[in-house]
């Protein structure tokens, strides 16, 4: 009697054949394969709407300083840390090694106003690119402006030499 319970107990056993089981790892290993380059181009774009967003930020800083002298002569990196504590600012030929750290470069780019009226910002994404922000308070071309480049170095001198290719928004 024993013997035929522990046989009959043997027969029922039931459970997942190795097909089976390789058709859920094939369909895992498709679902993986899909999400991965969709999660690190996601992932990417955030870094570099990151940094973007930190040269916004920055300029809207020196726009707060440039509203009280009407020149930007005061935007240096130590006024712009008062007003804009979270980032940190860097001089125009320090390049820009993170999306917190901003170079900060300072032109009269018209010579028929007094003063230094442009600014110009960029920051370094944890992509590699380098976004750039440059805010012209002059009579001709007033306005702010934004470059994105993908090599070379990230400073605001690079972006004051021509380096960047500048348009109305990233």
């Amino acid at each position: 009697m024993l013997i035929q319970n522990l046989r009959t107990r043997r027969d029922r056993e039931e459970g997942f054949t190795l097909i089976e089981l390789m058709v859920v790892v094939l369909i895992i290993a498709i679902l993986i394969a899909i999400a991965i380059p969709t999660f690190l181009g996601a992932r990417s774009r955030a870094q570099d709407k990151a940094s973007q967003s930190n040269v916004r930020n920055g300029i809207s800083a020196a726009k707060t300083i440039f509203t009280d002298g009407q020149d930007y002569a005061d935007a240096t990196a130590a006024e712009l840390a008062v007003v804009e504590p979270s980032l940190t600012f860097q001089d125009d030929a320090t390049a820009s090694t993170e999306p917190k750290q901003v170079s900060v470069g300072i032109d009269d780019s018209d010579d028929t106003v007094a003063g230094n009226d442009t600014i110009y910002m960029v920051s370094r994404s944890k992509s590699g690119k380098c976004y750039g922000a440059m805010d012209v308070q002059a009579a001709v071309g007033a306005g702010t402006y934004y470059a994105e480049i993908d090599s070379g170095a990230c400073t605001a001198a690079n972006a004051e030499a021509g380096s960047f290719s500048w348009s109305d928004a990233f």
